[in-house]
């Protein structure tokens, strides 16, 4: 068999910052008092710069998506085109940054969190609808009062990976301040030429983001900015079918009843596939296990469609007067 048809998935190691740099600022950080950027920079001395960039194993390391997240055929379909390159230059996971585009509801978080699973690459969730400036990513300058690293420092000194993937959840709703855009630092992220060379305002030592796996999800593209969508492959998601229903509800039975010993069948009756497809994909899994909850209360160890006509869990209700 030849060389090039053995593709095994592993780690390479990959330097995303110069311990020497770190004990030059560290005896800085000293010289200023600057108690918890010292304990920080000793902290990154001690792990050392290197960090873990995945290789995959194969584009059908991802099929399972196409079951778990079947509206988002188009995504996995793209996406084994950039692992089938990985695998063919036996290089580490990367592709285009991606925008999730659709409805709230249809399950773009949900894959998100799925893809970075099945890569194995680890990953940080960004909610941007919370961010009200802008060193939220790239930090805040150490000489503010109770500044810190930003996310994307954060994730890539304290993970093991150098190629995690990243979600910025609801891009388009990332507000506040226009002097402190929270979108501001993407304009270097999302290109790999000036992302090798990131600085974090607080850690102020040039860190190589340019692995990073950007996945992005929105609600509207309208408000974000067009040199940040020029950077991005944009998707628009559809709302899941009766079938992608059907199969999203399917695999997420399995999957829960996979990681708990309740007892319940491996299979799930028709009439409740039915009941549970109904509902939008963000309300599935926990519509389910209030059924799930329903069911052993009622002594029984296998779902009925009545047992989603129960209360929701957390539904508010008025109560005395």
């Amino acid at each position: 068999m030849a060389n090039s048809d053995i593709r095994l998935a592993v780690a390479e190691e990959r330097t995303i910052y110069d311990v020497n740099a770190i004990e030059r600022a560290l005896e800085d950080a000293a010289g200023s008092r600057n108690e918890a950027l010292a304990t920080l920079y000793e902290k990154m001395k001690q792990r050392g710069g290197g960090r873990f960039l995945i290789r995959p194993s194969g584009p059908d390391m991802i099929d399972d998506l196409y079951d778990s997240c079947p509206n988002f055929s188009d995504v996995i379909d793209d996406l084994k085109k950039y692992i089938a390159l990985s695998v063919a230059g036996n290089e580490p996971m990367s592709f285009t940054p991606i925008l999730l585009l659709g409805e709230p509801g249809i399950g773009k978080t949900h894959f998100a969190r799925e893809l970075a699973a099945k890569l194995g690459t680890g990953h940080e969730f960004v909610s941007m609808s919370s961010l009200t400036a802008g060193w939220i990513l790239s930090g805040a300058s150490a000489q503010w009062n109770n500044a810190r690293p930003g996310k994307v420092a954060h994730t890539l000194v304290h993970g093991d990976f150098a190629n995690p993937i990243v979600v910025l959840d609801e891009v388009d709703k990332a507000g506040g301040d226009a002097r402190y855009d929270p979108m501001g630092a993407l304009y270097s992220l999302l290109e790999k030429d000036t992302a090798r060379a990131f600085k974090d305002e607080y850690i102020d030592i040039d860190i190589d983001a340019s692995h990073i796996l950007w996945v992005t999800t929105a609600n509207d593209e309208r408000s974000i900015p067009d040199p940040i969508l020029n950077r991005m492959n944009v998707y628009e998601v559809p709302r899941p079918d009766h079938d992608a229903s059907i199969s999203i509800a399917r695999a997420l039975y399995a999957e829960i009843i996979g990681e708990h010993d309740w007892g319940f069948p491996d299979e799930i009756e028709a009439s409740v596939l039915e009941r549970l497809a109904a509902l939008p994909p963000r309300d599935m899994k926990k519509r389910l296990l209030a059924a799930f909850g329903t069911t052993k209360l009622a002594g029984r160890n296998w779902l009925e469609a009545a047992d989603f006509d129960a209360p929701r869990i957390g539904r508010s209700r008025k109560i005395g007067f």
